[in-house]
């Protein structure tokens, strides 16, 4: 498996299903193979007493309980070329920790795609105490996928006889703080792809001014400041429309919490890009608020990079 691979984690859910149709459209718009990975544990009562050693069977593993979870990954594989059939696919199945054997994945791949919840507490791969640590963690990009969103509707109708479709916009969420070329990269290079506008949105809030500060009285000073924010977002913006000049840029400064305009924007777009900062903590994985509340409401697809 190459550097230039788009993965897709499955477990048997209907949310990696989803994920792995999903990976499936992203690799052929990349021209890139997909690779299915299933990481599986055995949870009979044996194994999940037994600490974990990193040998290639564990108590309570059978046979049967091998093949059986080995058909999570070949299913997967025969529903995406049948869908799919141009596209190179290859499955592997990984005996060992989840959270280990995604982010040693994600080592290796373009973009990591995964369901965002599992089968459960113990049997789901991708329940939240895997696909969290995962997004905190991976090296790159990880691209959250609900089943019954609508990733099979990530395309509108276009007006005309032809009978054309087009996708519907990319949307970033953009701090302009410390903006990120990865990200924005990353977002661009996903609307140029679709052929989709790429809408940009800039949450910011207006200070708490005392009464006896004469801006705070004046209602210019609101449109001054939202002005001053829209001048440095088209500035943030300027240089990638010169190196995408095919993507139709719209450019969004809202005032008040990103992750509520984010969740909006959502609704009416195929794919939804966040930043996620490089954090060392030592009190376990942490993605952002923002990013947090918005994997858990998103109407599309959600991206998450990695950053600096």
């Amino acid at each position: 498996m190459s550097q230039g691979t788009v993965i897709a984690a499955v477990d048997g859910s209907l949310e990696s299903q989803a994920a792995a149709q999903w990976a499936a459209r992203e690799a052929l718009l990349r021209g890139l193979p997909l690779h299915i990975v299933h990481a599986w544990q055995d949870w009979s009562p044996g194994f999940a007493h037994a600490p974990f050693t990193g040998a290639d069977t564990a108590p309570g593993e059978t046979a049967t309980t091998r093949h059986g979870a080995g058909r999570v990954p070949h299913e997967a594989a025969r529903r995406v070329r049948a869908d799919h059939p141009g596209l190179r696919v290859s499955v592997e199945q990984v005996f060992g920790r989840p959270v280990e054997v995604l982010l040693a994945a994600a080592s290796k791949a373009e973009v990591l795609v995964l369901g965002s919840r599992g089968l459960g507490a113990l049997g789901g791969l991708l329940a939240g105490s895997v696909s969290l640590p995962v997004i905190a963690h991976a090296e790159c990009p990880v691209v959250v996928v609900r089943a019954g969103e609508r990733v099979a509707c990530e395309k509108q109708p276009e007006d005309g006889p032809a009978g054309r479709a087009r996708y519907l916009d990319v949307v970033l969420g953009l701090d302009l703080t410390r903006p990120c070329d990865e990200l924005i990269e990353f977002a661009f290079s996903a609307a140029a792809a679709r052929g989709a506008a790429l809408r940009v949105v800039h949450g910011w809030d207006v200070p708490i001014l005392s009464g006896h500060d004469p801006e705070a009285v004046d209602p210019g000073h609101g449109v001054a400041m939202a002005l001053r924010e829209a001048s440095v977002l088209t500035d943030v913006l300027r240089p990638w429309r010169g190196k995408f000049p095919e993507v139709d840029v719209k450019e969004q400064c809202v005032v008040g919490g990103a992750a509520d305009h984010l969740v909006d924007a959502s609704r009416d777009a195929s794919l939804l890009v966040l930043g996620r900062r490089v954090r060392r903590s030592a009190v376990g994985p942490r993605i952002g608020p923002v990013t947090h509340a918005v994997l858990h409401r998103a109407a599309a697809p959600v991206a998450v990079v990695q950053h600096l």
